[in-house]
């Protein structure tokens, strides 16, 4: 396990938590729940995987780069990471890179995602490692060919900084009426620019904002049934 980088520092940040339902985050900030209050984790699995076509495209891929707006209480990357374990290749490597402007301490993501057990080992061995006061860059090589990086700070401007290039987008910010500036014309065009060619992005966001603001950047959007009878959901491609 690699110690936390802690390059491009910035102050650490904390949102102020509610607690609903025993174990369901609140942010008092944004006036939003962390996830769909039905269940986050099969919401994951619907929007964020199935959206981006995955696990089917990282088994026919040396190297898999995931990007995600958003890393919250970890819940989208323990889900991936449980069904990377199931259906990666033998030699196959998979970066998860989330960008996260107020990142969580240990006891708080132990909390919220104690609620599955399905991705209670993808839990714990991420609680072992998280650092006691998450800043700059987090970067921790797990087994099975995982690494995580999240970076701390305001997205525009850490992702501008990114030198990666993303094959597959997760955006799961607040929702966009509660926090626009991660919708942003000018972040989704860096979102755009740092996909690989080929990428893709997938989110639960169905805002016309949103939408028109991802096609303005490049992306070639689909709209599909929401998670648990949500009207609509948004994914799309890089030509």
């Amino acid at each position: 396990m690699t110690a936390p980088d802690l390059r491009q520092s910035h102050p650490p940040s904390r949102q102020n938590l509610e607690w609903h339902e025993g174990d369901m985050p609140y942010s008092m900030e944004f006036g939003d729940h962390f996830y769909c209050r039905i269940d986050g984790r099969l919401e994951c699995g619907h929007v964020f995987l199935s959206g981006n076509r995955l696990p089917q495209r990282w088994q026919t891929a040396e190297r898999f780069v995931i990007g995600e707006l958003g890393f919250g209480t970890g819940l989208n990357f323990c889900e991936t990471w449980r069904q990377w374990k199931q259906t990666r290749t033998a030699t196959g490597q998979l970066h998860f890179i989330s960008f996260e402007r107020f990142p969580m301490p240990a006891a708080d993501i132990d909390r919220a995602l104690s609620h599955w057990p399905e991705i209670s080992d993808e839990r714990q061995t991420l609680i072992a490692s998280w650092p006691e006061i998450p800043d700059g860059h987090v970067d921790l090589d797990f087994t099975d060919g995982v690494r995580l990086t999240v970076v701390c700070g305001p997205a525009l401007e850490s992702l501008g900084a990114s030198e990666h290039r993303f094959d597959a987008w997760y955006l799961d910010g607040f929702a966009p009426s509660r926090n626009p500036d991660m919708w942003s014309q000018e972040l989704m065009q860096l979102v755009f620019d740092k996909a690989a060619s080929g990428g893709t992005f997938a989110t639960y966001a169905a805002a016309g904002f949103v939408r028109r603001n991802l096609e303005a950047a490049g992306f070639i959007v689909e709209r599909r049934p929401g998670f648990a009878g949500k009207r609509e959901m948004l994914r799309g491609d890089k030509p």
